[in-house]
């Protein structure tokens, strides 16, 4: 991998450890009341759960790009990943504090071209950006908090399924998505393969490991280890008492692995952040760097839909009550594109080739180059857009 591709951490210039002037909320959730943006809102009614626990109403907020064909055969589903959300394209704006997260991929003209396609990006249920989840208002009126039930990917897709069917959508052209998006990917062409013409599962897994759900665990652990989270019942709290703390860490540990050993070496190495002397208590540039994205999610995000969406995560098996892995993989009847990232220490590139060698339909693993990791597919857009574009034809 080229070492002129990564930016090293700089070795001088004084930098001091600040605090924002602007405390974060007790929660970064869109509630109702905030501005929509380009949200869509879906009611889809009540959802049984894997679990045994039921959501007697299911909101659903969504966008869409593009026109839907009078026959409905050009719809794409774009899934995203865990702290993601249904703006998939688009610049920051009223309603979405941060730019589209694959506008590279996604637009007139991209490789997902919406001149072409009509694309349709649900907010995940259990999430924290206008569908269902633990900040929306539970049956009592007060938000569901540390009462939200437990979510598997199946119940997720369930209800993506059900939203479906209200946009009038009998099958889709494309479902497309990565991370944790891929896992939805692949349930959706478990569950209704009659429903999934073609999908592209991309730096995902079919059931999650031993490794990754020890990795899971500590991040979930980090947050109901802060006393600010109260057993997930902290809406009321004044701004600036959530669980901001615990919530950063379980970032930084996840940060880790969203990036390359390499990278993180090459870029930063030992040196100190700034000024800053280590063996005087200061801090290392890579620490400096996980403090500032453990920081940026705490503005944006909601610890509880973290919990939520990480134990779905955990949770996650193709194989449940299918017979395992190879059996559910082999009845999936889609077109399958399956992409690897080579450097990937989240989901590794031998999870990918698992997933393209059980699909019948399966090109072989089309893998991207990049030093920087599982965020490859959201970095190396150049590479991922061709891809997808060829594989679309």
């Amino acid at each position: 991998m080229p070492l002129d591709r990564i930016t090293q951490a700089p070795t001088s210039g004084r930098r001091r450890r600040t605090t924002p002037s602007t405390p974060p909320r007790a929660s970064s959730a869109w509630r109702e009341g905030d501005d929509p943006g380009r949200r869509r809102f879906a009611d889809l009614g009540p959802l049984e759960l894997e679990s045994g626990g039921r959501l007697p109403a299911v909101r659903m907020a969504y966008e869409t790009w593009g026109t839907l064909r009078p026959a409905a055969d050009n719809a794409v589903l774009v899934l995203h990943a865990l702290t993601g959300d249904s703006h998939v394209t688009g610049p920051a704006g009223p309603g979405h504090p941060t730019p589209g997260w694959w506008s590279d991929l996604v637009g007139p003209g991209a490789p997902i071209d919406t001149d072409r396609w009509f694309v349709v990006a649900p907010n995940v249920l259990g999430g924290c950006q206008g569908t269902t989840g633990p900040a929306s208002a539970a049956p009592d009126g007060r938000p569901w908090g540390g009462r939200f039930p437990q979510l598997t990917v199946r119940d997720q897709v369930a209800a993506e399924i059900a939203l479906s069917d209200a946009l009038g959508i009998e099958s889709w052209a494309l479902v497309v998505g990565a991370s944790m998006g891929g896992q939805r990917v692949l349930e959706w062409a478990a569950t209704v393969p009659d429903r999934v013409r073609s999908l592209a599962a991309v730096a995902t897994t079919a059931q999650t490991s031993g490794d990754q759900i020890a990795g899971l665990h500590t991040q979930l652990a980090a947050i109901y280890a802060d006393p600010g989270y109260t057993g997930g019942d902290y809406y009321d709290a004044p701004d600036g008492q959530g669980p901001h703390v615990g919530l950063g860490i379980a970032r930084q540990i996840a940060h880790q692995t969203y990036r390359s050993a390499y990278e993180l070496d090459v870029r930063f190495g030992r040196v100190p952040q700034g000024a800053e002397d280590p063996l005087g208590g200061g801090r290392f540039a890579v620490e400096s760097y996980l403090d500032h994205h453990g920081d940026k999610l705490a503005r944006r995000f909601d610890a509880n839909t973290y919990v939520a969406l990480t134990r779905s995560m955990l949770t996650h098996d193709l194989g449940r009550d299918r017979g395992g892995v190879e059996a559910a993989l082999a009845q999936i009847t889609a077109r399958a594109l399956v992409v690897a990232v080579d450097s990937d220490r989240l989901f590794p590139p031998e999870q990918s080739r698992r997933i393209a060698d059980g699909i019948p339909g399966a090109l072989p693993v089309q893998t991207v180059h990049s030093p920087y990791g599982h965020d490859g597919f959201l970095i190396e857009a150049d590479q991922v857009g061709r891809i997808v574009a060829d594989f679309l034809g």
